[in-house]
C-alpha cells in the first residue's frame, strides 16, 4: 500500500506469538518477517533494514510508534528496533498518558487489535518468480499499531492480568458496541 502525500508505503504484518503485551503497555515481537509473501506479493529478505537503521542510530533520530499510520498519531515510543535472523524486532512503550495510547492498550488486550505495519520507502527491490516483489533495501520510517495486517497466519497475543486492564477490557468492549449501534442506525 503506498500512501501518495507522502510516497512512503506500508507493510503489514498480523502477529500472535510474534507480539507480547505486558502490564497493558510494553509491547515487542517482529514486526516484518523475512521470507514470507504478504498479501500484496511482496517478500522482504534479510538486511533489508540494516542501512535505515543504521542511518537512523547515527543521527540519533527513533523509529516512530503510530496509530494506524496517522502521522498525527503517536502513542507511544520504540526503545528497540533491530533485525534478527527471524525478521525486524521492536520492543517499546504503549504511553498511556495519550488519548490513542490508552485505547490501543485496551484494544490489545480485549484482541480489538491484533496487527503492526510498518512504514517505509522501498530503496531497492527486484521481481522475483511468480511476479513477487523482492525488497532489499527499505528506508524505514515508522511502525504502527493497526486493525488490518497482510499477514494474516500470525496473530498478537496480549498479556496481563490487572484491574486496569479489566477496566481497559470493558471499555473496549462498551466502545465496540456502541459502534456496531451506531453502524446499525
Amino acid at each position: 500500500m503506498t500512501d501518495d502525500h507522502c510516497g512512503l508505503e506500508r507493510k503489514f504484518c498480523q502477529l500472535g506469538d510474534e507480539l507480547t503485551v505486558q502490564d497493558g503497555t510494553r509491547i515487542e515481537g517482529y514486526a516484518s518477517l523475512f521470507g514470507r509473501v504478504d498479501q500484496g506479493g511482496d517478500v522482504v529478505q534479510r538486511g533489508a533494514y540494516a542501512a535505515s537503521l543504521k542511518a537512523l542510530a547515527g543521527a540519533d533520530r527513533r523509529v516512530k510508534m503510530l496509530w494506524q499510520h496517522d502521522p498525527a498519531q503517536p502513542i507511544g515510543v520504540w526503545d528497540e528496533v533491530r533485525e534478527d535472523e527471524k525478521g525486524l524486532f521492536v520492543k517499546g512503550r504503549i504511553l498511556t498518558d495519550v488519548d490513542k495510547g490508552r485505547e490501543a492498550a485496551a484494544l490489545i488486550d480485549a484482541g480489538a487489535i491484533d496487527g503492526l505495519s510498518i512504514g517505509y520507502r522501498t530503496k531497492r527491490a527486484e521481481k522475483g518468480a511468480g511476479g513477487k516483489r523482492l525488497l532489499h533495501d527499505l528506508e524505514l520510517w515508522e511502525v504502527s499499531l493497526v486493525t488490518f495486517p497482510m499477514l494474516p497466519e500470525a496473530r498478537v497475543g496480549a498479556k496481563s492480568e490487572s484491574a486496569e486492564t479489566d477496566l481497559m477490557r470493558d471499555l473496549a468492549e462498551a466502545l465496540e458496541a456502541a459502534r456496531l449501534d451506531l453502524a446499525d442506525q
